[in-house]
């Protein structure tokens, strides 16, 4: 029995430690973020918050498993065929020149500038889940 509870409290310390580690935003949090500290226009912003909920729930550590293989990365789901690296994974580029795992942290500067180099080469429809729920329309955030 005394296994089980050090097992138990283990278990509960290593999920709070990981939750510290992971940051999900408001939709207005992010777009504040967006427009100080990265200079985006309110147009920019709102697409990118809409793009942001629709990968990764705004959440910083969001993956997910593409059935090719691949893999997406971070608050913008960024994939890791094209734009970054991970061991053991033969991609096509590494265009951002990072490893995937720098998209999994609570500062999103290098998550920002890839997102750019992205949306500067292929604009909004780069993104899935920007074409399924934004691309009709996005919420205004400039009330924010």
């Amino acid at each position: 029995m005394h296994r089980f509870t050090v097992l138990v409290v283990v278990l509960t310390a290593l999920t709070v430690l990981q939750g510290i580690q992971a940051k999900t935003f408001t939709e207005c949090g992010l777009a504040n973020l967006l427009k100080s500290k990265y200079g985006f226009s309110q147009t920019k912003t709102n697409n990118f918050v809409c793009l942001a909920k629709a990968e990764s729930s705004l959440s910083t550590t969001a993956t997910h498993k593409n059935s090719n293989g691949s893999t997406d990365y971070g608050l913008f789901q960024i994939n890791n065929n094209y734009w970054c690296s991970t061991p053991g994974f033969k991609s096509a580029g590494n265009d951002c020149n990072i490893p995937c795992s720098d998209l999994l942290t609570d500062d999103i500067t290098k998550a920002v500038k890839c997102a750019n180099l992205i949306y500067s080469r292929q604009g909004y429809s780069a993104w899935y889940g920007w074409t399924a729920k934004c691309k009709s329309g996005v919420k205004d955030l400039s009330s924010c």
